[in-house]
């Protein structure tokens, strides 16, 4: 048996001439709302709203945001502005007590290198060998046994 499989079911079917029924609607809805803010306002005050609502509807219409349709823009913005926020970090404010003030220093002090990750560890490794120097020896012995 053969089947049909259906393709581009991510595709509307334009219903009323080259709109979609969503956009039909949401430029139905502009147009409605533009003419009742024509018939209640008074003319000047009405162009601005006029020219908000037909840009909104347009936008609602045609508008995709990383291929979105701008519905989705607007949902996420009212969920994310209406929404309980998590803030996880806070600053704590610590009071140094005087033991902590007097802890003793380290007896080497190694300057941190920011330049790169490469030099910070040429750099820590000088410093072990001057530190450690015992372990430089182990280590090109254990050199000299592997081969």
């Amino acid at each position: 048996m053969k089947f049909q499989v259906p393709q581009f079911i991510e595709i509307e079917d334009k219903i009323f001439g080259p709109f979609t029924l969503k956009q039909f609607i949401y430029l139905a809805g502009g147009a409605g709302l533009t003419y009742i803010t024509y018939a209640l306002l008074n003319f000047y005050i009405a162009i601005p709203i006029m020219a908000f609502i037909v840009i909104f509807a347009l936008a609602l219409a045609f508008y995709k945001v990383n291929n979105k349709p701008f519905i989705f823009v607007l949902e996420s913005a009212t969920k994310y502005a209406l929404g309980n926020k998590l803030y996880i970090w806070r600053k704590e404010n610590r009071k140094i007590t005087p033991t902590e003030e007097k802890k003793e220093a380290p007896s080497i002090f190694i300057p941190k290198l920011s330049d790169s990750k490469l030099k910070d560890l040429t750099w820590s490794l000088d410093i072990n060998d001057v530190t450690n120097p015992g372990t430089k020896e182990m280590y090109t012995e254990s050199k000299k046994n592997r081969v």
